[in-house]
């Protein structure tokens, strides 16, 4: 019994850690969006004028 308890915190433990992780993760992929927003705009604003113009 004692061992299965420990190990359901265990199980617990390792759930929150990878919430944190995946929290951690979306949090760094909008701040990169945010700030490579605009140049990822502009770059396919470029190709899309290049492509319409013959």
């Amino acid at each position: 019994m004692v061992r299965q308890l420990s190990r359901d915190q265990q199980q617990g433990q390792a759930m929150i850690e990878y919430a944190l992780i995946m929290v951690l993760v979306v949090i760094v992929v909008i701040v990169i969006l945010i700030i490579m927003g605009n140049t990822v705009n502009n770059m396919f604003c470029n190709v899309t004028g290049s492509l319409g113009s013959p």
